[in-house]
């Protein structure tokens, strides 16, 4: 039941992101709803993310990270219907706001599940809930417009109310069964040492090189899912109905690397040259964006999408550099509050720059330039530490 409820839980935690851009226009009709308000909504889900990740780890430890994932379920399932139901754009970002706090701390809870479970298979458990993650990245972008125009933009977003309904089943099962079997509450397990934790991250070097990783991984995502089909209809010609396509392989274009990149992670003494492997295809995706749009833009957006295979590898080191559930925990709280929080100026800073510029020049450039800015921190973080060490010194 733990299996099947992390993998359902993965499959929803990115299914609300790619859904609002396609169908801008469908929604728009209704509801008014300019590339601010579009950018606005781009920005939500980091920050929702981020303030998940700061309070997750507490609130974790009084109520268990099993009671919590049931009810950041239920937060999505409200979300997604809230979304569909809005009379106004008012609505439309509580809704957003909902989901996506709901998804932020089930981003933050599954890790620390995965090493509480599955300890001796992290590499490989960590694999199968990022591919369904990239599953659920990439489905919605290809078929929420063709739900779109035949049923209405509302019912294209209610429709992943029922995904989360349905991965909400095994951990009610496995709550159920704990309170059975009078298994170790998780906020017995996660006592004072992760009060401790929660504090001592903010001291760690290791803890801060992976936040400004994750930061610029979901800087990037977020900053694509919401702006990447304008670029490519301004620059490159591509038709309106082709950007919900190339979205979705901007998603698929993960799947590979979250097969992959988690067992090489957990096999290499030194994970800094697959870390500036990520970097490397933003910049070449980029790049070929900035210089031959028309050319291949398919080409430029798997490039661009391979970068974030920075995601699965930080995934799998919030783990490898803690030594216990109580650590990854704090670790993946500290993480993921500090990352998504840079990523929320994604959407909004590259939407303001095209809206100043009046083109997308300026705005790749900065992209470019903030990837490169993590050339150091990714040099930094191969050499292996554990966060609950660098504590305790």
């Amino acid at each position: 039941m733990a299996l099947l409820g992390i993998l359902l839980v993965a499959l929803n935690l990115r299914t609300a992101v790619a859904v609002i851009s396609p169908i801008a226009t469908q929604i728009g009709a209704d509801i008014p709803l300019d590339e601010v308000g579009l950018g606005v909504i781009g920005s939500l889900p980091p920050v929702a993310f981020a303030l998940a990740g700061l309070v997750g780890a507490s609130i974790a430890r009084r109520i268990g990270l099993e009671h919590l994932l049931v009810l950041s379920i239920v937060m999505m399932v409200a979300g997604h219907g809230i979304r569909a139901l809005a009379p106004g754009y008012g609505t439309l970002v509580v809704g957003t706001v909902v989901v996506f706090a709901g998804i932020g701390l089930g981003n933050v809870l599954l890790p620390p599940l995965v090493k509480r479970y599955f300890p001796d298979r992290i590499a490989i458990i960590t694999t199968l809930y990022v591919t369904m993650m990239s599953v659920g990245t990439a489905v919605p972008a290809l078929v929420v417009t063709p739900v779109a125009d035949s049923a209405g933009w509302r019912a294209s977003l209610g429709l992943w109310a029922l995904f989360a309904v349905i991965a909400l089943v095994p951990w009610v099962a496995v709550v159920v069964h704990h309170r059975r079997d009078r298994a170790i509450d998780d906020a017995r397990e996660i006592p004072s040492v992760d009060s401790r934790l929660v504090g001592g991250t903010w001291r760690s070097r290791t803890s801060w090189l992976l936040a400004a990783l994750f930061g610029l991984s979901s800087f990037h995502a977020y900053a694509s899912f919401s702006l990447l089909p304008g670029l490519l209809v301004d620059t490159a010609g591509v038709s309106g109905s082709d950007t919900g396509l190339l979205l979705a392989l901007y998603g698929l274009a993960g799947l590979p690397a979250s097969i992959i990149v988690p067992v090489l992670v957990s096999r290499m003494s030194n994970v800094t040259p697959l870390l500036l492997v990520g970097l490397g295809t933003f910049v070449a995706g980029y790049g070929g964006l900035l210089v031959a749009p028309s050319a291949a833009p398919a080409l430029w957006v798997v490039l661009s999408g391979c970068g974030l295979l920075l995601f699965p590898a930080l995934l799998v080191l919030i783990n490898l550099r803690s030594r216990t559930t109580a650590g990854s925990v704090a670790v993946s709280g500290f993480v993921q509050g500090i990352g998504y929080t840079i990523g929320a100026t994604g959407p909004l800073l590259i939407g303001v720059l095209h809206a100043a510029t009046g083109g997308w020049t300026v705005p790749l450039l900065v992209l470019i330039a903030t990837v490169l800015a993590c050339v150091v921190p990714a040099l930094m973080i191969g050499r292996h530490t554990y966060i609950e060490d660098e504590i305790a010194r």
